[in-house]
């Protein structure tokens, strides 16, 4: 296999590479964020209600009638609608935390591979270069030799 044959299937490895990183993004963030969130609900079953409790206040707390119920209920419903909206906010919050964390990690893996990718394309045009010219320097000894060789012979000949 010649060097540039060798160049040619390194770089097509690495573009492959490129591309299957490329089309990981989305789909890793997305099973990360699935993770994340039923590891999460597993870890926090009463949380996880009480958050998805709370998400149902404060939604009923914004319709009409939630609000009309507010009025009438006084001054100890409104502080649990706003409790209930807090909460719900910290649970957003954190699952954009979560999210963010899963962006980061991806960036990190792609750079990763990124770099290996261009560290294995160096090392193989290193290698590539070396054997060009240890291969330049075995075909000039040769060519020494065989110049001698034949100088030799004519003098053997001649005389």
């Amino acid at each position: 296999m010649t060097t540039e044959e060798k160049r040619a299937e390194l770089r097509e490895k690495i573009e492959a590479g490129e591309k299957r990183n490329a089309e990981r993004t989305f789909v890793d963030t997305a099973r990360e964020a699935a993770d994340s969130a039923t590891t999460f609900v597993k870890k926090h079953p009463f949380a996880t209600l009480g958050g998805a409790v709370v998400v149902g206040l404060a939604i009923g707390a914004m319709t009409k009638p939630g609000r009309h119920l507010t009025k009438r209920g006084g001054v100890l419903a409104g502080l649990a609608a706003d409790a209930a909206l807090a909460y719900g906010m910290t649970m957003i919050d954190r699952a954009g935390d979560l999210a963010r964390d899963g962006q980061d990690r991806l960036e990190d893996f792609g750079d990763s591979l990124g770099d290996t990718a261009r560290h294995a394309k160096r090392e193989a045009s290193y290698l590539a270069g070396t054997a060009s010219d240890k291969t330049r320097s075995a075909a000039r000894g040769v060519a020494r030799k065989a110049g001698r060789a034949a100088r030799d012979l004519r003098a053997r000949v001649n005389h």
